[in-house]
């Protein structure tokens, strides 16, 4: 099995990536497969609603990494989003890949179903639950499950690396790796 998380931070690295690597702990010691692609230093163009997508499973316009992050999606077992609060949402370039994967969904029905999703988010005060909505939103439209945890998917913490100190946040983090492994090995014995 496999978890592919995608980062929409503009950070390399930072607070997002903290928290994706401690779910990510949870997912290894379970013997999960996991790879995160980082948007830091990318632009996602926003989707252009040709509709060109129809029966080809993925976006036709090649001019950024949209094509191979939604293909990786795709073949993945589970998907963990992340993005740091901005004005109380989702990063510009997390937004911009959502709008896009939805309308290849829509157009290519079928694509993500039954797929793991995890949300996660970084937040410096608060946003974090508009955040965290409009990535679980994503996942619910695509007839995925959304796995839980012990608290809302998100820590404290402004600048890179701030979120280890956020105690309850690091065992949220956790918790939500252990319930997307468990999630996804019931999901595999039922469909084994």
């Amino acid at each position: 099995m496999k978890v592919l998380a995608i980062n929409g931070s503009a950070r390399k690295d930072g607070n997002t990536a903290v928290m994706i690597n401690k779910v990510f702990e949870e997912l290894h010691a379970e013997g999960i497969e996991t790879e995160m692609i980082q948007f830091s230093g990318q632009v996602i163009e926003p989707c252009k609603a040709c509709w060109a997508c129809g029966g080809q499973g993925n976006c036709v316009h090649k001019k950024d990494i949209f094509r191979e992050t939604f293909e990786k999606m795709v073949k993945a077992d589970g998907i963990i989003l992340g993005s740091p609060v901005y004005s109380a949402n989702i990063s510009a370039n997390m937004q911009a890949f959502l709008e896009r994967a939805a309308v290849i969904s829509d157009m290519n029905r079928g694509l993500l179903k039954h797929k793991v999703g995890a949300a996660v988010a970084a937040a410096r005060r608060g946003g974090a639950l508009n955040t965290i909505d409009a990535m679980n939103h994503f996942f619910l439209l695509q007839d995925m499950f959304v796995a839980g945890s012990s608290y809302w998917g998100m820590a404290y913490g402004r600048m890179p690396g701030e979120v280890e100190a956020d105690g309850e946040g690091m065992d949220t983090m956790k918790s939500l790796g252990k319930n997307m492994a468990y999630l996804l090995k019931a999901l595999e014995r039922r469909n084994g």
